[in-house]
């Protein structure tokens, strides 16, 4: 098959990536189908590789649909911190161990965040589109509940 290129330094984020499968996906921060990406195209910097890792590529179309023709990594090469992500920390004063039947709530930020990297554990053949709607439908159905700030 004659593959051919058909994006030229596109940007997104890995949305996942399995180590031991060596090959994971890239959401375009344009929108659109996620990309493969094989651990090779990392190089060296393949064991870096984690889930919102911000990256720079080129893109051609494979067999199976669209692929990493050439990959940089874009954000600084460091401790894992997702760009956005907040910082979760609890605003209960309770010791650890004791429950005052109180429950955290967070903002609709921090919820997401937190609903996404459950999700992307346990479910990591979700496509960022699906991820997406399952995000905005969780937050929607926390805050009716007030279980997220309004």
């Amino acid at each position: 098959m004659v593959e051919w290129v058909v994006a030229v330094g596109a940007v997104g984020k890995v949305i996942r990536f399995d180590e031991a499968r060596g090959y994971g996906f890239i959401a375009p921060s344009k929108g659109g189908e996620d990309i493969f990406v094989h651990a090779n195209d990392f190089g060296e910097q393949r064991h870096l590789v984690h889930p919102g890792m911000r990256v720079e590529y080129e893109v051609e179309a494979g067999e199976r649909g669209l692929k990493v023709a050439s990959l940089r990594i874009i954000e600084p090469v460091g401790a894992f911190r997702p760009e956005g992500a907040p910082n979760v920390t609890s605003s209960r004063s309770a010791p650890a161990g004791e429950d005052d039947g109180l429950c955290d709530v967070l903002s609709p930020r921090e919820f997401m965040y937190e609903v996404t990297e459950l999700l992307i554990e346990r479910v990591p053949t979700l496509t960022a589109a699906q991820l997406s709607a399952i995000r905005q439908s969780l937050v929607d159905q926390a805050r009716s509940h007030g279980w997220v700030e309004s």
